[in-house]
């Protein structure tokens, strides 16, 4: 890798942006980024997949956590790896990996989820050069009362097998304050989304989509900087468009940018979402402990969860009908990557509770080759429809 040198100018016209703009620039040049961070901070960035990740051990060992997504181009280099019936987003992501798109990554981590995620991990794992991998055992059944204690040890061994690569040991000073900058980015992000239950937000659903995918590429006291500066930013700003239709989006790996904007030019304002680039990443913190890996697991455990991970009871039912009335939600758009099977079966549970509570739902199978002109059809018939049931 060459060494990456930053102009005097580009500096400060980085410094001159506003902060939505600045996350518009990383989560456009998200490589670029994490090189340049490497230079100036002499460390390793670490991908990762899945948000069930421990960030926090990471960036305690002085590493750049980085989610590792995929570019919404069709590709034609998975299929020899992987089934052409695991999800878009995982082959899309594999694809990048195989390409050397993420060659700057000095390791992988993922957290036991799908076994089509996983499947990216194992063939990344076998056939992209790399330093370090570690495959965590993430419990399926969370609610369980065994779950925190594993989850605690699983962690420990986590954090032994990265003091072994990085060379550093974790000392508690240091899981003290990847926690604290992790707890403040997850409560600035809050306080922005407190924003968008407005008549009229002041940002965009997919400005808010970048500030959140920006969290997950950059350094997180970097990015707390820059949240700081939104909030102040959004005090006094109009969006300077109509809000139209509220809607809340639902679903399975979203970070589809593109498709959020096109939406929004419909005359219509995402203002609320439950996926694992919006609410789900980050709506909840660490409560503090004396055993430091026993909160962090507490909080993963706690997190809103994935439906393959909502059993017994169906705990994201309620919070999801929560965050739909708190925002004044008044349609959903509930999607699904193709042959994503754990969204899949969430689906007419989640249409059934829209349905008993007069909400209009609009149901979205995503795959990267499908043009916007189909979806724009079954949208704009949406919210014809929603208009008419809200007049």
């Amino acid at each position: 890798m060459g060494t990456i040198l930053v102009h005097p100018k580009k500096k400060e016209e980085k410094q001159s942006m506003g902060a939505i703009e600045r996350f518009q620039e990383v989560v456009a040049n998200r490589h670029q980024y994490a090189q340049e961070w490497k230079q100036r901070k002499g460390g390793r960035a670490v991908g990762w997949i899945c948000t069930y990740v421990p960030e926090e051990i990471i960036y305690a060992a002085d590493m750049l956590p980085v989610r590792i997504l995929g570019s919404h181009e069709t590709q034609d280099v998975t299929d020899a790896y992987v089934s052409g019936m695991y999800c878009p987003f995982c082959r899309d992501a594999l694809a990048q990996g195989l390409k050397g798109s993420y060659g700057y990554l000095d390791g992988i981590v993922h957290a036991r989820s799908c076994v089509h995620i996983r499947n990216t991990f194992v063939n990344w794992k076998k056939h992209v050069p790399i330093d370090f991998t570690y495959l965590m055992f993430m419990p399926a059944h969370v609610q369980s009362a065994r779950a925190k204690p594993f989850l605690t040890k699983e962690y420990a061994d986590f954090k032994e097998a990265l003091e072994n690569f990085g060379g550093k040991s974790i000392s508690q000073d240091d899981l003290d304050n990847a926690i604290e900058v992790h707890n403040t980015n997850r409560r600035l992000m809050k306080q922005v989304y407190e924003l968008r239950k407005a008549d009229n937000p002041p940002l965009t659903g997919a400005e808010a989509m970048e500030m959140v995918i920006a969290s997950q590429l950059m350094d997180k006291a970097e990015h707390n900087e820059l949240l700081e500066q939104l909030v102040e930013e959004l005090s006094d700003r109009n969006a300077g468009r109509e809000t139209g239709s509220r809607l809340m989006l639902i679903g399975s790996e979203m970070d589809d940018i593109e498709f959020i904007r096109l939406v929004e030019g419909l005359n219509t304002t995402f203002v609320i979402d439950e996926h694992c680039s919006g609410t789900r990443y980050f709506w909840n913190e660490v409560i503090p402990e004396d055993d430091r890996l026993a909160a962090i697991a507490a909080r993963y455990i706690d997190r809103p969860a994935c439906p393959p991970k909502d059993w017994p009871e169906r705990r994201r039912l309620a919070f999801i009908l929560e965050l739909a009335q708190d925002y004044n939600a008044q349609g959903v758009i509930l999607f699904q990557q193709k042959f994503c099977d754990p969204h899949e079966f969430d689906i007419p549970p989640l249409q059934q509770l829209f349905t008993e509570n007069d909400i209009p739902t609009l149901f979205l199978e995503f795959d990267i080759t499908v043009p916007w002109g189909q979806f724009r059809t079954r949208v704009e018939a949406f919210l014809e429809t929603l208009e008419l049931e809200l007049v």
